[in-house]
């Protein structure tokens, strides 16, 4: 992923770094799974869960840019803009709006379809 300077410059770069369906599936999965779990651990006071909500939400994301993407995952060089797109990415795909991003953006699959 080449270096950004502002949020606004990563946006678009995490979205070509999420070309694939599969691997925007995973991510997608991961994330909501992940908060799920958190919100069960903060209801129930099972604290030990947040490490399962962590693993849940960057391990399926992981495996997606090692198995599917074949890329690198942005949280290592951009961990909190990497994280709040991670959210955003979901927030788009939940209003139904993550293909409109996508191509707003010019992010096509390997396909060439978004």
């Amino acid at each position: 992923m080449r270096r950004a300077t502002s949020y606004q410059d990563f946006w678009p770069l995490y979205l070509a770094e999420h070309r694939r369906p599969a691997t925007r599936a995973l991510h997608l999965f991961g994330t909501a799974l992940g908060l799920a779990i958190l919100a069960f651990a903060l209801v129930t006071q099972i604290w030990w869960l947040l490490l399962v909500a962590l693993f849940a939400g960057y391990g399926f994301a992981w495996l997606a840019h090692a198995f599917v993407e074949h890329n690198k995952p942005a949280t290592f060089t951009h961990p909190w803009w990497s994280l709040v797109s991670d959210f955003r990415m979901l927030g788009y795909f939940l209003v139904g709006r993550l293909g409109e991003e996508l191509k707003r953006h010019d992010i096509k699959d390997s396909d060439g379809a978004p």
